[in-house]
């Protein structure tokens, strides 16, 4: 069985929640099905070869605009041409942007399965159109696509319930816990660091993470601890330009880094914060969590899913309460990496996703 995957910028070490699923489990659906050839089509500005295999997956690039809404769907539009061109049998589609073109897909002749991974068109953003286009993209994604897996089981049940006819398609498959890689151990050392001395968050800077709430809460409490910020912005904005402004003695931007050293990062964190306003299942949660990070999350229904206990929460936006929290105790806060990697088990997941592409072929 030939599988195109889409929807995705590229994999590996290429920024995003979707790209870090990808990444975990597609060569682990090909570890435990050797018989299938899998074909990630990656946007080409996201990737540094035409062509290349990662870890017994083939990624290929296609054309794609640098533009923040038009290069998802330009680049799905390219990569379910390649996979008919190429005789694909099933193409996997992620995020509901990119489903917009699922009866494409289906009117070519390919089996079609959609991964939802969050609903994109409340992100702060997003205008009017590109909202209508992104709920039209979800329509249209469980209703033409031969199955559907949503990450959290509070999307899985509010899809089930708004698309009633396509309940038996719907499934829940939730994103893992990663084993992150070891890191050369200098991470502190680059960003002078020490550990436990600082408070850590891994986001995009975009509005709807919430980091402006953060650094704005951080402010208000004096107790030698560093804000630490991995990650950046896929395209420059106003409001990444207005984060960066703070970074200085106590608030560090890291930029994008690679697996190793956020895990450096997370085991030496005294604390991971994600206040988000938007998430899907949060990989970077899960990822503070298989590294036994001290957490404390905004309370958005995606990250109630994790099941934490009610002390690990605060109300989304508040930054009064946020403040409280960061000055609480560590141990309030405390996780258990092994109970993380059994409930978000990136093994099972790829079982669970390769029976499905199985199961449409039948």
């Amino acid at each position: 069985m030939k599988v195109a995957i889409t929807g995705l910028r590229g994999i590996p070490d290429v920024m995003g929640g979707v790209e870090t699923h990808c990444e975990e489990m597609l060569p682990r659906v090909k570890g435990i099905d050797p018989k299938l050839n899998i074909t990630v089509f990656a946007r080409a500005p996201y990737v540094k070869k035409p062509e290349y295999e990662f870890r017994g997956v083939s990624v290929v690039s296609v054309p794609s605009p640098a533009s923040v809404w038009r290069e998802a769907i330009t680049a799905t539009f390219n990569a379910i041409l390649a996979a008919r061109r190429d005789s694909m049998d099933v193409i996997h589609i992620h995020a509901i942007g990119p489903a917009l073109l699922t009866p494409l897909a289906r009117l070519i002749g390919l089996k079609v399965v959609v991964t939802h991974h969050g609903e994109d068109y409340n992100r702060a953003k997003w205008g009017p159109f590109p909202r209508f286009v992104l709920r039209m993209g979800e329509r249209f994604g469980i209703r033409f696509a031969n199955h559907v897996i949503a990450v959290s089981p509070s999307l899985t049940k509010r899809l089930r319930q708004s698309f009633p006819k396509a309940s038996s398609r719907i499934s829940y498959i939730p994103n893992g816990a990663p084993e992150l890689p070891l890191a050369p151990g200098d991470a502190l050392s680059r960003f002078s660091l020490e550990p436990r001395k600082y408070v850590m968050a891994v986001a995009r800077l975009v509005p709807e993470k919430g980091l402006h709430d953060l650094i704005k809460a951080h402010a208000q409490i004096h107790d030698g601890r560093k804000l630490v910020i991995v990650g950046d912005a896929d395209h420059a904005s106003d409001y990444s330009k207005s984060l960066l402004k703070y970074e200085g003695e106590n608030i560090v931007f890291t930029g994008l880094q690679d697996r190793g050293t956020l895990r450096e990062l997370y085991e030496n964190a005294g604390l991971f914060v994600m206040p988000s306003y938007h998430e899907g299942l949060p990989i970077a949660a899960l990822e503070a969590g298989s590294c036994s990070t001290p957490m404390l999350l905004s309370d958005i229904q995606p990250n109630l899913d994790i099941g934490l206990p009610e002390s690990h929460y605060f109300p989304v936006g508040d930054q009064g309460a946020l403040a409280e929290a960061l000055v609480r105790p560590t141990h309030l806060y405390r996780v258990d990496a092994s109970e993380f990697h059994r409930k978000f088990d990136w093994d099972q997941i790829a079982i669970q996703t390769s029976s499905i592409y199985h199961k449409i072929m039948i």
